[in-house]
């Protein structure tokens, strides 16, 4: 099998180039009910390309309110990353799967025991929102040998010189914040954006992904041709808990780029 970071671009890539902006995919694990996410999480694997697993934390401070909620409502199931790997590892599932997870739960476990575990369970990669680049040196360590991605995020207000370096060492994929603020408000794409999604995809040696705020058709399409793919988290989280079909609201997302 092909490293980590090497699926995740190469799963985007296929995808951008097939079919218009690539679906990222974030569920969090457990939520709304740990009996159904193996369920859940085929049904969302069978729609995108790269599916994100959230890892339940008390104090998700990038998220909104809704997955907020998530964390907690699976956290009171006894959801944990030691669960969540088992659960990985006994699905055996075709699309790369990325791991997001605010550092305390990783360093918990340990990171050389995480970074083999995450690899046995066919754990592609990582995104910590919480672990600045300049920090995240051990982290990188641990993963480097089993070939696991650590995904860099960045946001409109990043600094140019930082940006850069955000670009070059983002693996898999780099995760282009849209706005301000956390996840889970409507973005309505303006042109600011799109300049400014244009000087992420030229720093970067990876695909350029774009998150926050992404749930509708309308600004998929306008996001068609200035991203690589596009990260759709609070709003899936909503379809789940209306027990909804997740798999057919994805495709929901897809008609405009086609």
């Amino acid at each position: 099998m092909s490293a980590g970071h090497e699926r995740i671009s190469a799963a985007i890539r296929a995808a951008n180039r097939r079919a218009g902006p690539a679906l990222v995919a974030f569920m969090t694990a457990g939520y709304p009910s740990r009996a159904h996410f193996r369920e859940h999480l085929r049904s969302i694997a069978s729609a995108a390309e790269v599916v994100e697993i959230g890892v339940p934390f008390t104090d998700p401070m990038a998220d909104g309110v809704t997955i907020q909620r998530a964390s907690r409502v699976a956290l009171e199931q006894g959801v944990s990353l030691r669960w969540i790997l088992a659960e990985l590892g006994a699905l055996h599932l075709d699309v790369p799967l990325i791991l997001m997870s605010y550092l305390n739960p990783l360093l918990a476990v340990g990171l050389d025991w995480l970074a083999r575990a995450a690899a046995d369970a066919g754990v592609a990669g990582f995104i910590v929102p919480d672990l600045p680049l300049d920090e995240s040196q051990e982290l990188s360590e641990a993963l480097a040998p089993h070939e696991l991605a650590l995904i860099q995020m960045v946001t409109p207000v990043t600094p140019a010189v930082r940006l850069a370096r955000l670009c070059a060492a983002s693996q898999g994929f780099v995760y282009a914040v849209t706005m301000t603020g956390t996840t889970g408000r409507s973005v309505d794409v303006p042109q600011r954006v799109l300049d400014y999604l244009a000087r992420v995809r030229a720093q970067s040696p990876v695909p350029v992904c774009a998150g926050f705020g992404i749930r509708s058709p309308a600004q998929v399409a306008r996001l068609a041709g200035h991203v690589d793919g596009v990260i759709v988290g609070s709003a899936l989280v909503e379809v789940l808990e209306r027990h909804a079909d997740p798999a057919a609201w994805l495709a929901t997302l897809r008609a405009p780029a086609r």
